[in-house]
């Protein structure tokens, strides 16, 4: 449209009278499209405003409301086809001492989404269709997994489709917000056999081979080691996939990321934090199986099993979490005398 035209269409409106004027203010209204999924954030009233200012996720129920029926049905559909994969998970949770701690998981991330509500409401919403793509998706790695026998896939599909529902109905910005507490519920799946076969035994060889070379050290009584096997005068104590650590570690490994995000501000000590704890929980378990072998000799087998096994345990998952705040309090000091502490309200650096 040419400038003069545009003037004089502009002269038109205002100089015609308030009945044309108001119907063809109509006719544009009406010709106006309404979008299926809204791409720009609605306006909203102060009381509306008031009640997502009050957590991030009862600003999700309250987008999710916006979408109707749809939007609940779409949530329904999805949460009955995973029933049956969270039942077995949660089975799993309760039968297998190794992810015993997968119970905790889903509490300790929703308690990081509660503890940054207060951002997480000023975060702008803009649902995208994207995030259909995304559940479509995950829904197919839920169907691969099914065929295929494998739990992994079906399990790690559920965060995938979380993940594709907040962007549907909230948005990549909200999604980016809730990146490390969605990657946190990610401990609370097991790992898939072939990779937990491959961890588990380096792990008992390294525990018998850390005992055996502490005890010789010592020098309290004769010892030998074949494989994860130590021979001792008049008896053997092996090192059976109970004692790998991979237990402790997998607690261990979460306690560090869940701590590293509440206390650190820096990423990179965040993951230093994550990779320091490896090491540790090794060293711990591999002092357990020591004392285990001290009291084993002194005491006798019974000593290696019941409640006086099970208790060990845990005072070495002790031992590993305070020399693992130990480290934290040492990299402050450090970073500290170095100038390398970031100051309040400062961003955390990649």
């Amino acid at each position: 449209m040419e400038p003069s035209e545009f003037a004089r269409f502009r002269i038109y409106v205002v100089c015609g009278s308030a009945e044309q004027t108001s119907r063809k203010t109509e006719q544009i209204t009406n010709l106006t499209p309404a979008p299926t999924n809204m791409t720009e954030p609605a306006l909203t009233s102060p009381a509306e405003t008031s009640k997502a200012k009050s957590g991030g996720f009862g600003a999700f129920l309250q987008q999710l409301t916006a979408f109707g029926w749809r939007g609940w049905l779409l949530t329904a559909v999805v949460a009955g086809l995973y029933s049956p994969v969270l039942w077995r998970l949660v089975k799993q949770w309760y039968e297998d001492p190794d992810y015993s701690h997968g119970f905790l998981v889903p509490l300790l991330s929703a308690y990081l989404i509660w503890q940054r509500r207060d951002k997480l409401a000023e975060v702008a919403r803009k649902p995208s269709n994207w995030g259909l793509l995304v559940v479509v998706g995950s829904l197919g790695l839920l169907f691969l997994g099914s065929l295929g026998a494998e739990l992994f896939l079906t399990r790690v599909s559920i965060i995938l489709t979380i993940c594709g529902l907040i962007v549907y109905f909230s948005g990549w910005a909200l999604l980016r917000a809730l990146s490390f507490p969605l990657a946190f519920l990610l401990f609370a799946i097991p790992i898939p056999a072939i990779i937990y076969n491959k961890i588990v035994f380096p792990l008992q060889f390294i525990a018998s081979r850390f005992a055996t070379g502490i005890l010789e050290a010592l020098n309290l009584f004769p010892i030998m080691r074949e494989g994860n096997v130590l021979i001792m005068p008049g008896m053997r104590l092996e090192v059976v996939e109970a004692c790998s650590g991979i237990r402790s570690l997998m607690s261990l490994l979460a306690l560090a990321a869940g701590y590293g995000y509440l206390t650190e501000k820096s990423n990179v000590v965040r993951w230093f934090l994550i990779v320091a704890m490896v090491p540790l929980a090794i060293i711990s378990n591999g002092t357990r199986v020591m004392i285990t072998a001290l009291m084993t000799n002194y005491i006798g087998p019974q000593a290696a099993e019941g409640f006086r096994h099970e208790f060990s345990g845990w005072v070495i998952f002790v031992m590993a979490t305070v020399l693992f705040l130990a480290l934290h309090s040492l990299t402050i000091v450090v970073r500290k005398k170095m100038g390398w502490m970031p100051k309040d309200g400062e961003k955390a650096r990649a």
